[in-house]
């Protein structure tokens, strides 16, 4: 009888760590984490190519206007802190959901998308200000390097923005799969790393004459 017993508690016990092994991995961190860093490796990489594309040609500026005539430094300063005080939002939201704070959480969230769909809001308006002054996407090497590059990283925004307000609505309606702490803090890696992929183009893309 005490045989039997032990050899069902054993025969529950099995599947649960089978079920753990395949959400870690032997760094200790998730398969989402994993997953998540490994994704962003490719980004860095992806990101210092064109960086490196543009400052290889933010010289060839042709016959179209060069980044002087047409940079706004303090209007981009300013969205440029927007954004960066979108990070401390996020902080925030994550903060809220270790806690257990769901509303908190999603007021932080949806902030966070807030600052972060302001900042894409200011790019479009300043990419519509440089077509107008003559600069457009073929205009010169420069021009086609600037706008691959800053348009590249808008696009990476936009796309956290999806997912800041996803979250929120999934949220609202029902549970997150999974834990929910740890869901938040995905995109709070990636919001990260478009914020920090931003401080480096901003520097070198306005603050740096060529």
């Amino acid at each position: 009888m005490t045989t039997s017993i032990r050899q069902r508690v054993r025969q529950r016990k099995l599947p649960m760590s089978a079920d753990a092994a395949t959400h870690h991995t032997s760094t200790g961190l998730s398969n989402v984490k994993l997953g998540m860093w490994l994704f962003l490796g490719s980004e860095c990489l992806l990101f210092g190519g064109l960086i490196s594309t543009y400052m290889l040609y933010r010289g060839r500026v042709g016959e179209g206007p060069t980044p002087s005539q047409v940079f706004d430094i303090p209007f981009t300063s300013v969205s440029s802190f927007v954004l960066l005080m979108s990070s401390l939002t996020m902080v925030l939201a994550v903060s809220a959901a270790h806690k257990n704070d769901d509303r908190s959480m999603r007021l932080w969230l949806a902030v966070t998308a807030l600052l972060g769909a302001t900042f894409v809001g200011g790019q479009v308006y300043e990419f519509t200000a440089f077509y107008n002054e003559g600069m457009g996407f073929t205009t010169s090497l420069f021009s086609s390097s600037f706008f691959m590059l800053t348009g590249f990283h808008g696009v990476h925004v936009t796309v956290g923005i999806i997912m800041l307000m996803s979250l929120v609505g999934i949220l609202k309606r029902s549970k997150v799969p999974g834990s929910k702490s740890e869901t938040v803090e995905m995109i709070g890696l990636y919001w990260h790393f478009v914020d920090i992929v931003w401080i480096i183009i901003f520097t070198l893309v306005y603050l740096i004459p060529a």
